[in-house]
């Protein structure tokens, strides 16, 4: 069973890029330029112990485990069903998950799963993220629904290295930011006197839906991502890698680290290094489990 995080045990962590000004949408002097992704683990799962305990019963089975991660503990669960090794083997958690890793067991890491929400991520790193979509969920913003006018706009790491580079960059972002509100603001115009007995609300909508087709790919944008384990290790593997793009490979990273503090034995082998460009990676020592 999947259930949200109290509010009190919310996990937020932040991706810094090498300049770290800038604001989120949220914040009361928003700038208009992200230099920052946020990172927001809202759900993780928790172990129905009663059910599990019925079930060992009716097969004359005995468990227990020193793990205190319910992911963890359905993972190894899962696995000693396929061999009904209930009380026999190897004991820790940690050494048991690791012979799954060594054995590219993976399907066994596919019952553990965790939910996060990302924010001042652009709309570029997101066409790469929902390319993974076994194991994967995603829901994010509509620029059909949401008034992109006053949007931001995720800078690229490497202008933040240079400032021309910077000032050129926000020069054609300015001029597309003005020519969306303008064109959004004409296609209304045209919607109504076209379809006058358009509710408003469709109204806006047609005209966002065509005006956001001049919208940049470093528009920001917030999307909910849920995961189980395999296909979180995929990710930190591929995304993580130092021929990963620049922005999901720093996003790539922030999760990892909050995994492996979520799941120490699941995510045991993912390690986290700074490159020689300077910014940090995701290695994985078994590989495509």
């Amino acid at each position: 069973m999947l259930l949200p995080l109290r509010r009190d045990q919310t996990t937020m962590s932040e991706v810094l890029t090498p300049s770290a000004s800038g604001a989120n949408r949220a914040s009361s002097a928003k700038d208009p330029y992200v230099t920052k992704a946020k990172v927001y683990l809202v759900g993780r799962q928790t172990l129905d112990r009663e059910a599990l305990d019925r079930f060992l019963a009716d097969e004359g089975a005995q468990f227990s485990t020193d793990t205190p991660v319910a992911a963890e503990v359905l993972a190894e669960t899962a696995g000693r069903v396929c061999y009904m090794s209930f009380g026999k083997g190897r004991k820790s958690n940690r050494e048991y998950v690791e012979n799954i890793l060594q054995s590219k067991h993976g399907s066994v890491l596919e019952h553990a799963v965790w939910c996060f929400l990302i924010a001042g991520v652009s709309r570029s790193l997101t066409h790469e993220l929902v390319r993974h979509r076994a194991g994967f969920g995603f829901s994010q913003l509509s620029q059909r629904y949401v008034d992109e006018g006053e949007a931001q706009y995720v800078v690229p790491p490497l202008y933040q290295e240079n400032e021309k580079l910077r000032a050129q960059w926000q020069q054609a972002i300015d001029a597309a930011r003005k020519a969306y509100r303008e064109l959004a603001e004409a296609t209304a115009a045209y919607v109504q006197e076209k379809h006058p007995e358009m509710a408003s609300r469709d109204r806006r909508k047609w005209a966002r839906q065509a005006a956001r087709s001049i919208l940049p790919n470093a528009c920001e944008t917030k999307i909910f991502v849920t995961a189980n384990s395999r296909a979180w290790r995929h990710f930190l593997e591929l995304r993580g890698s130092p021929h990963a793009e620049t922005e999901i490979r720093l996003l790539a990273v922030e999760i990892g680290r909050v995994l492996r503090n979520e799941s120490p034995s699941i995510f045991q082998d993912i390690e986290i290094y700074d490159e020689s460009d300077g910014l940090p990676a995701v290695r994985v020592s078994h590989s495509k489990v």
